[in-house]
């Protein structure tokens, strides 16, 4: 049973994998299709439109061939599994490539659907890049808390037993220990 928990994260990255794959051709050939299919005498794309829809097919392969070359399990030739590869459910950066991705296959479905405005959903990964950016570092810079409100003095969730040991070492009782910090 010391291996479970690495063959649970190869079963979940093999899934995972498998879903990615599904989403990438669906999210290629649905806007091909629907522009054929739907917009057939209109079907001469903008420069545009191609610009566009060729960079977000390059970065999505780009990002599903990483993924996937990250994630998928490593095994020997009797089908024993030797590395599972990286989590694919670790938040963080996977978490964040995957949402570029999902950002991409819905921009290329949604510029097929609702016109070349749609490219414009792809400002959302820069407007959250500087979200996260500010919130990280506004803090260091205008030397504020971004827990706790200028002014305001930390409040702390005292238990009964911490009330009581405050209340005697206000009044000096002997039994209390005051402990000085450094």
């Amino acid at each position: 049973m010391a291996n479970a928990s690495a063959k649970r994260i190869a079963s979940q990255n093999e899934a995972a994998i498998k879903n990615m794959l599904y989403g990438h051709v669906l999210s290629n050939l649905l806007p091909l299709l629907i522009r054929i299919l739907f917009q057939w005498q209109d079907f001469q794309p903008s420069k545009k439109a191609i610009t566009f829809y060729c960079l977000t097919l390059a970065l999505s392969q780009f990002l599903y061939q990483y993924l996937k070359k990250t994630g998928t399990p490593k095994r020997d030739p009797t089908g024993n599994l030797v590395s599972p590869g990286d989590d694919l459910n670790h938040p963080g950066m996977t978490e964040w490539i995957f949402d570029i991705l999902y950002i991409s296959w819905f921009a290329q479905v949604g510029s097929a659907i609702l016109g070349e405005w749609f490219w414009w959903i792809y400002l959302a990964i820069p407007i959250f890049v500087i979200y996260k950016l500010w919130n990280t570092l506004s803090p260091m810079l205008f030397g504020r808390s971004s827990s706790v409100a200028e002014g305001e003095p930390m409040q702390e969730g005292l238990s009964k037993r911490q009330e009581k040991m405050k209340k005697r070492s206000e009044r000096g009782d002997p039994r209390v220990k005051v402990q000085v910090r450094k």
